[in-house]
Formats: structure tokens, C-alpha cells, sequence
């Protein structure tokens, strides 16, 4: 029987030390999940727990081969910045270690559904009419990012989450980088006549950027009195979430098998093999 991959678990590098604790957590519980499998997770770039470290750790035990699952939601970079390029660095460290990466995890159903539930837990997570929804106008507030394409999954996202549930409407604004901003996507939410406003970050896990959001939401709020503004809760590491990783995990390491890992590791060290490694 062939030896299956390590599960590299690869996030976007952060100064944002809350952020990077709840991550690191939650590999360690992924871990801890399952014990017969080599994991370990690590950021890009700058701050703590690098992603080389996992890497080394990982192949000092003998592992060769990774399926890597990025912890973002939507494609995080271009090929050369980011997650690819971090992988393709560790390529070229480890010669004889391959590298297969797997797709963002959103807007999966799993997320639409955590995030369903944050919007409940929100409103007071009890028996509601249908109207209360109808009354109900959601903020999907992403990270932001310079690339529109980046910035229009989670546009996708909230269309997603509109779909069949109820909402008077979903919203969009971004905590940086992007338009519109919290205040402004409260604005606009008033001014298509929202009476109630669910403030709904986009993040797998809390850290500054949630403070943020929470305390511009609040801000406004308090401007603009006659519309009750609600701050829901970050997805977080719930059950269903670690149980998508291993979806995606097992998804990268099936379809990686067939085509060989020899392929990947190559790409993951030339960047420019492919237009969008993922």
C-alpha cells in the first residue's frame, strides 16, 4: 500500500498574533484528529509559525510528499507572491520533496451553512418568523485584496449566501484594500431601506481585522440610530470546517496520485508553468 501524503496546511503569513495563534490551533486539533497522519501547517511571509518550518519538520520524519491545502477562501495572490510561491521555494529546498496544492476552501456549501449559522447565532440564535429574515439585510464583509478577481469571490460568496435563505438582501464590503468599506456598505444598506443590518465577516478566524469591522460597524451604528446594526461572529474552527480541509485534502491527494507527484513538485518550482497553480 502506498504511503499517503502529509497534510500541509499553508495560511497566509500575518503580524496579527491572535490570528496566528487560532490557526496554529486549529492544526494542532486537525492533528490531533487524526493521528495516522503526518500534519502540520505553517504562514507565508512575515510573523510567527513559518510555513518552511512545518515543511522542515515534516521532512525530517521522512516525508516526501505533501498535499497542501491553503487556508484561504478566496485565491489569495498571483502565482509568484503568496502560498505558490512559498511552496515553490520549498521546492527548491527540498529537492526530493513534491508538493500538490488544493483549491481555496470558499465558497464551499460547509462555509455557506457556518456562516448561515453565525448569522442565527447573531439574532439571538432563537425560534424566528420568516419575516424576521425578510426584515433582515446582511453585511458580508471580506478581507480585501488588490486583485478584482480575488475581491469578486466574495461578491460570489454573498450571491451564494442570498441564494434560497431568506435575506432581505447580502451586502458586500471589505475591511481593507477595497471598496466599499464597512461605513460605506452600511450605507448603502440604509439607503435600500434596511431597518436591521447583520455585520458578517468573511474570516476563517478572529484577530485585529475583526476588531476593526466590529468597532467601524459599531461606529456607525451609533451614527445612524434608527438602524439596528448586529455583529456576527467569524466562521471559526468548527467541526464542519477541519472536516472540509480533509475533503480537500483527500481531493488533492487522489487526483495527485494519478497524475504523479513528480508533475507538481515541478510546477510548484516554476512558477510560471501554470497561470493559476491551485
Amino acid at each position: 500500500m502506498t504511503t499517503p501524503p502529509a497534510l500541509l496546511i499553508a495560511g497566509i503569513g500575518t503580524r496579527d498574533e491572535r490570528h496566528a495563534a487560532a490557526f496554529q490551533a486549529f492544526v494542532r486539533e486537525l492533528a490531533a484528529r487524526h493521528p495516522d497522519l503526518p500534519v502540520a501547517g505553517g504562514l507565508t511571509g512575515p510573523g510567527s509559525h513559518p510555513l518552511s518550518d512545518a515543511v522542515t519538520r515534516l521532512v525530517g520524519e521522512g516525508v516526501t510528499r505533501f498535499a497542501v491545502v491553503p487556508m484561504t477562501l478566496i485565491p489569495a495572490a498571483p502565482p509568484r507572491d503568496g502560498i505558490a510561491a512559498a511552496l515553490a521555494q520549498e521546492a527548491e529546498r527540498h529537492a526530493d520533496a513534491s508538493f500538490a496544492s488544493a483549491r481555496p476552501l470558499g465558497p464551499h456549501r460547509t462555509l455557506l451553512s457556518l456562516l448561515e449559522r453565525r448569522l442565527d447565532e447573531a439574532l439571538g440564535n432563537r425560534p424566528r418568523l420568516p419575516s424576521d429574515r425578510a426584515e433582515t439585510t446582511v453585511l458580508l464583509v471580506g478581507d480585501g485584496s488588490p486583485l478584482p478577481e480575488a475581491n469578486a469571490e466574495v461578491h460570489r460568496a454573498a450571491r451564494l449566501l442570498w441564494e434560497g435563505r431568506g435575506f432581505a438582501g447580502v451586502e458586500v464590503a471589505f475591511a481593507s484594500l477595497a471598496a466599499p468599506d464597512v461605513a460605506s456598505g452600511l450605507d448603502r444598506c440604509a439607503k435600500l431601506g434596511a431597518r436591521r443590518v447583520v455585520v458578517l465577516p468573511y474570516f476563517l478566524f478572529e484577530g485585529d481585522a475583526l476588531e476593526r469591522v466590529r468597532q467601524q460597524a459599531e461606529g456607525w451604528g451609533l451614527a445612524y440610530p434608527e438602524v439596528e446594526v448586529v455583529s456576527a461572529d467569524v466562521i471559526g474552527p468548527a467541526r464542519e470546517l477541519a472536516d472540509l480541509v480533509m475533503d480537500r485534502y483527500e481531493e488533492v491527494a487522489d487526483t495527485s496520485e494519478r497524475a504523479g507527484f513528480s508533475a507538481e513538485a515541478h510546477a510548484f518550482a516554476h512558477p510560471d508553468a501554470h497561470a493559476d497553480v491551485r
